[in-house]
């Protein structure tokens, strides 16, 4: 049963993440979104907001589970005996930085896979942080994120 993660802060989820999630659900047995909780950094949403957001957008998966992770993702996956990471790009910019990761794990744990699915062309544009800046100042993310995301943001920027 090949089991592969899905990483990442998903602060909040976007469409372009959930193509990847419903894409990589086809490819594995299982699926982890494993969401990277990171003390360095202040997310709009909490780890637990984060989590629950997924687990809503992603309950008519089966094989695909929500976690969160502290620390190296190596560990993690090693942890979770996974045989993949899946990493998501959107544009060629994203390119060299997913590799110098992808080596990174390689030489953590040459074990490990690292598999790059390229976004659906309709969301190359899309990131979190743009979807909370539109949404931030009361642009339209309709299409952008789920709706109960999109509902999130509203309430988080105190509109609706």
């Amino acid at each position: 049963m090949k089991l592969a993660v899905y990483p990442g802060s998903f602060d909040p989820i976007t469409n372009g993440h959930l193509d990847i999630i419903h894409r990589g659900a086809r490819v594995f047995d299982r699926l982890v979104v494993a969401v990277l909780h990171n003390s360095q950094k202040k997310p709009l949403f909490t780890i637990e907001e984060r989590k629950q957001l997924i687990q809503d957008v992603t309950a008519d998966l089966d094989n695909v589970e929500v976690d969160v992770f502290e620390g190296l993702l190596v560990h993690y996956v090693h942890n979770r005996q996974a045989d993949a990471i899946i990493r998501g790009l959107r544009a060629i910019s994203d390119f060299e930085y997913e590799l110098q990761f992808a080596s990174m794990m390689r030489k953590l744990d040459g074990k490990v896979e690292t598999l790059f699915m390229m976004t659906n062309n309709q969301y190359s544009f899309l990131s979190s942080r743009i979807v909370k800046e539109v949404a931030q100042y009361g642009g339209d993310i309709n299409g952008l994120v789920p709706p109960v995301v999109e509902q999130a943001l509203k309430e988080k920027y105190g509109y609706s």
